[in-house]
Formats: C-alpha cells, sequence, structure tokens
C-alpha cells in the first residue's frame, strides 16, 4: 500500500502505486510536487540524491494520467520535455519514469534521446509518439532538424541538472530548444546548486517561480568525512594505488581533469593488478554503459572519470571518491562528493592537493564552508614548496572569469517567458 504522507501531496492513486517501495516524502518531494500540480514555475535547489527525479516525475505522469481519458487513445503528442546535462542522466530519468508509470491502466511512453549513439533508432522509437521525452539538448536539436517530433504542445519543461545546462556550453543550443516550444508552459529547474552567474539565467527562464532551497540540518547532512592529502605530481598514482591496497576500499570514483587521464590512470591502476576503467565523453554509449554496469557490479574496483560522472549518476554503496585533480570550481567539488555519502552511507572524499593547487583547494573550502586539515602519507610527503601568494590580484574566482561574462551575456538572449499555465 503506497504511504499515507505520498497521498496527501495530491498525488492519485494511480501514481501512488508507483512510490509504494518509498517509506515517506523527501523534503525536496514535499516542497516541488503540490506547487508542480498547482502549475507552478519551480526553482528549486536539493543536495544530490534527495529524490530530485521522482520530485517532477510523479506531478508530470499524474497530469498525463488525468488528461489521457479526455484525449483518448489518438496518437501521443508530447507533452512534457525533460532536458539533462548527460546521455546517462537521461537514461535514469527515462526509467524513473517507466518505473513509476509501470502500473498505470493506460501506459505512458517515455523515449530516451542523446548523443553518441545513432539517431536512426531514436527516430524510430518517436514513430509512434511519446509521451514524455528526455533528451539532451544537442541530440534533440538534431531530432527537431529532422522532424522527428514536435514540440508544439509542450505542457512542462524541465531542466534537470540546471546549473549545467545554463552553463555556457549549452546556453546557445538551449535559446534554440526554447524557440522550438510554446510560450505558454511550465517551467521547472531542479539542480543541487544554483551559483550567482547562473542564477541570473534561471530566473530569465520563469515567471513568478516557487522558489525552493533546501539544505539538510547537520543530523540529516550526509556522513561524509573529507581528507586532503598533500602530495607531489608525479607521486600521485602510486599514492592512489597505496591507499586502495592499504585501505582495503573496494569500489573508488576517482576524478581526473583529462579524458587522457582516464585512461593513463586507469592503465597504470590495471598494471599492479586493480581492476579499473576510465570513464570519459569520448567514449562511445556501449562503452560507457559496460563500464557502468562493471562497476556497480563490482567487476572493476576503480572508475577513474572525468566530470560527466559527477552528475546524475548514481551508484549505490559507492565507499569513496577521490579527488586525483582538484576540481574547477567548488560547485563541482560538492558534486563530485555528492556521489558517496548517499542514503544514509557513511562516505569519504579524498583530495590530492599539490604545490600548485594548495591555493584553489584553500578556495573549495571557503566556498564550501568546510575546513579540511591537510594530511602527508609516511613515504609520500611533498617536496615541491608551495608558490608564494601574488601580491596583487589574489585567487582565481574572486574576479569574473571571461567564461562568467560570457554567461551573463547568454543570459540577456535568453527569450523571456510569457506566461503560465493557469
Amino acid at each position: 500500500m503506497a504511504p499515507a504522507a505520498f497521498a496527501s501531496l495530491g498525488l492519485t492513486e494511480s501514481v501512488l502505486r508507483g512510490v509504494r517501495a518509498y517509506a515517506a516524502p523527501t523534503p525536496v518531494q514535499e516542497a516541488v510536487i503540490p506547487a508542480m500540480l498547482r502549475g507552478a514555475d519551480i526553482r528549486a535547489s536539493a543536495q544530490t540524491g534527495s529524490g530530485k527525479t521522482a520530485a517532477f516525475a510523479l506531478p508530470i505522469l499524474q497530469r498525463l494520467a488525468e488528461a489521457r481519458p479526455a484525449r483518448g487513445l489518438r496518437r501521443r503528442t508530447t507533452r512534457a520535455l525533460v532536458l539533462a546535462p548527460t546521455r546517462e542522466l537521461a537514461l535514469q530519468i527515462a526509467e524513473a519514469f517507466r518505473t513509476f508509470s509501470r502500473d498505470f491502466s493506460v501506459p505512458v511512453r517515455t523515449e530516451a534521446v542523446f548523443g553518441g549513439v545513432s539517431v536512426n533508432p531514436q527516430m524510430m522509437a518517436l514513430r509512434g509518439g511519446a509521451d514524455i521525452v528526455v533528451a539532451t539538448p544537442g541530440r534533440l536539436l538534431d531530432l527537431l532538424a529532422r522532424n522527428a517530433l514536435s514540440l508544439g504542445e509542450i505542457e512542462t519543461l524541465v531542466l534537470d541538472e540546471a546549473d549545467r545546462l545554463l552553463a555556457l556550453g549549452f546556453a546557445d543550443e538551449l535559446v534554440r530548444v526554447l524557440d522550438a516550444l510554446p510560450a505558454r508552459r511550465q517551467n521547472v529547474l531542479i539542480s543541487a546548486t544554483f551559483p550567482p552567474v547562473v542564477a541570473a539565467l534561471a530566473e530569465s527562464l520563469l515567471r513568478d517561480p516557487v522558489r525552493i532551497a533546501l539544505v539538510p540540518e547537520p543530523s540529516a547532512a550526509p556522513a561524509v568525512t573529507h581528507r586532503a592529502i598533500e602530495v607531489d605530481v608525479p607521486l600521485r598514482t602510486q599514492l592512489l594505488r597505496h591507499l586502495i591496497e592499504e585501505n582495503g576500499w573496494e569500489r573508488v570514483l576517482v576524478f581526473v581533469a583529462t579524458k587522457y587521464a582516464t585512461g593513463h590512470v586507469a592503465q597504470k591502476l590495471r598494471a599492479r593488478g586493480i581492476p579499473a576503467s576510465g570513464f570519459a565523453a569520448d567514449l562511445s554509449q556501449g562503452a560507457r554503459v559496460q563500464a557502468l554496469a562493471d562497476f556497480k557490479a563490482g567487476r572493476i574496483r576503480v572508475l577513474v572519470a572525468t566530470d560527466v560522472a559527477a552528475r546524475g549518476i548514481d551508484i549505490a554503496q559507492l565507499p569513496v571518491v577521490v579527488n586525483y585533480d582538484l576540481p574547477r570550481s567548488a560547485v563541482d567539488y560538492l558534486h563530485r562528493t555528492g556521489r558517496t555519502g548517499r542514503a544514509g552511507e557513511s562516505g569519504l572524499a579524498v583530495s590530492f592537493v599539490t604545490a600548485a593547487t594548495h591555493a584553489h583547494f584553500c578556495l573549495i573550502e571557503k566556498r564550501n564552508g568546510i575546513a579540511v586539515p591537510r594530511e602527508h602519507v609516511p613515504g609520500f610527503a611533498p617536496t615541491e614548496a608551495v608558490p608564494s601568494p601574488p601580491a596583487a590580484g589574489g585567487v582565481k574566482g574572486h574576479r569574473k572569469s571571461k567564461k562568467d561574462k560570457l554567461r551573463e551575456a547568454a543570459a540577456r538572449r535568453l527569450p523571456p517567458v510569457n506566461a503560465n499555465p493557469g
């Protein structure tokens, strides 16, 4: 029997059957679901792993279920569009929609479309229509150019991991997608974080939004222990191997800065008998799916990834995350370390701090309100000196970067939202 707490949010019996495995709604679900059912625009931020997908999926499914009898069983038209920054996240969201709607008396059809694979099977899948499309922006534009689907009847637009979608790399694509949508629609922006420069773009998409910002109570915060180990650059791979073997880590997600490093570090670990695989954007979709499946199943011990893995990938019971290379921003540090310590489990986030990245890690600490003592591991104590701080100008991040200025320009190019569904 579905929890009564979900029923109190306004969900109907057909939707409640899809959440009967849930004990109770999470805070973000309690806040978002009623607001979406009222038709409001929403900007919601909540920590990674807090149940954001169900928060927007359940109201969308309820609207579809309620409208289907009136619309009959004619060819499906796409009424909900969810945009995601990565193909892994798109697949994960689509699977959630299918899981939540599997007991509907009238089936709801969800299709995920993304790049990195042939477009033809996705075009074939869309021929019969889809109620919900979950897409990466580039592939969606490709399909629109081929007349493979129409967005003229979209009622709800969701940007999941909205901060990433509103960043510079997606801003121009997003403008083109918005041009294909009806002006009268509900807009839902959900993310773990909304940095100030991205928040300006977010506001340009919304009309009288409900703003939801959920910060976990200390007792409810993920039990993540943060460690910072000082080490010279050439010794990082040896230190990583030492830590894995010394601590008996059975599953480790390692973040590196470049696609080349994913393969290089993974190969070095395999040479010493530690099963490892690289994971980067230039891998084929099949290779990415296989690497994730092997990691989740325990067939490989270490997954070495670029930041493509930091957003939206749900790896249950991941005990350790290692920042082999520090992330570019304090926000990305939260996304990376948020891969561990989920669903009440404890987790460990280890960062390698070199002489050259000392000041940058200090900035990450300041921006995230944390203090992580520096450590030395016997046999790996650093010999490189930390550079003296510059006489003027300060640490990178205090002034607007060129990228930040371009993002602000992109915000001015985004078309305003004219109306909300009533």
